[in-house]
């Protein structure tokens, strides 16, 4: 049984924000609908565990997370009722769907990840983007403004779409039929590039559009260095699922050996 009491994260009073605008704003439905009450299927069997193994809360007494990109607050609903919870979303849809999926002491706020944080400094002892990231913009702004709401020592856990296996539109996977190998057809992967999501290409201009963000790793690690980050783990996550049929066992060999996921562990170095 744990030691500690349950305790409410108590949001600082802040002057009143204009409204943030977010192209995940009209995607919001179809993201309510892709994740559930629990999760999708690997927040359930991959990232969730992960994310609670690298976060190391039993270290931390009393400690106070910050959820970046938060959505619908999935990881809210795993962590120790001890833990003090604060999660910021840039869309209206998903704070208001998370403010009512989750029952537990919880605080959710609207906050554009890449502007001042409408938290407390050097408040949280953790903090987490869990993949969130790859929807934003400007690394190095989020990183900044995670530090500055992290207390010293104080933990940073990131799950991507694995940046150099998982490029959106510069990714694949081929198969070599004389080898009977499937691989990863890599076109691109140095370049930072923004690339638009249509939700339903068949609908033409009337299809609902978001965005996603790719950076090379050494984008990525550079501005955590910048931030006042440093790491202290990376791992990589491969897919649970198995195949059926004729290619199964060449299939299953490609998800052991080719990561779905990258996770990143910082700490942050000093206190400003």
């Amino acid at each position: 049984m744990s030691q500690f009491k349950p305790r409410k994260y108590i949001a600082p009073k802040t002057a009143a924000r204009p409204a943030v605008k977010s192209s995940w704003e009209k995607v919001g439905k179809w993201y309510s609908g892709l994740v559930g009450d629990e999760g999708h299927y690997y927040h359930r069997t991959v990232v969730l565990p992960g994310v609670l193994k690298l976060l190391k809360l039993k270290e931390s007494a009393h400690s106070r997370l910050l959820d970046v990109g938060c959505g619908e607050g999935v990881l809210a609903r795993v962590l120790p009722e001890e833990v003090a919870y604060c999660g910021i979303d840039a869309s209206k849809m998903l704070i208001e769907a998370a403010k009512d999926k989750n029952m537990r002491n919880a605080i959710f706020k609207i906050a554009d990840a890449t502007k001042p944080f409408p938290v407390e400094k050097n408040h949280f002892s953790h903090a987490t983007i869990i993949l969130a990231l790859q929807n934003m913009p400007h690394p190095e702004k989020v990183f900044k403004n995670i530090a500055a709401s992290l207390n010293k020592k104080g933990r940073l856990v990131i799950v991507l779409n694995h940046p150099c296996f998982r490029v959106m539109r510069g990714s694949d996977w081929s198969v070599d039929r004389d080898a009977m190998v499937q691989y990863r057809r890599i076109s691109n992967y140095m370049g930072e590039k923004r690339i638009s999501i249509q939700l339903n290409p068949s609908k033409g201009e009337l299809s609902k559009v978001t965005y996603s963000y790719h950076y090379p790793l050494t984008t990525l690690f550079k501005a955590l260095a910048e931030s006042g980050f440093v790491i202290d783990a990376l791992e990589e996550w491969c897919s649970d699922k198995k195949s059926t049929g004729k290619m199964a066992r060449v299939e299953d060999f490609a998800r052991d050996e080719i990561p779905l996921f990258m996770a990143i562990s910082a700490i942050k170095s000093s206190e400003e």
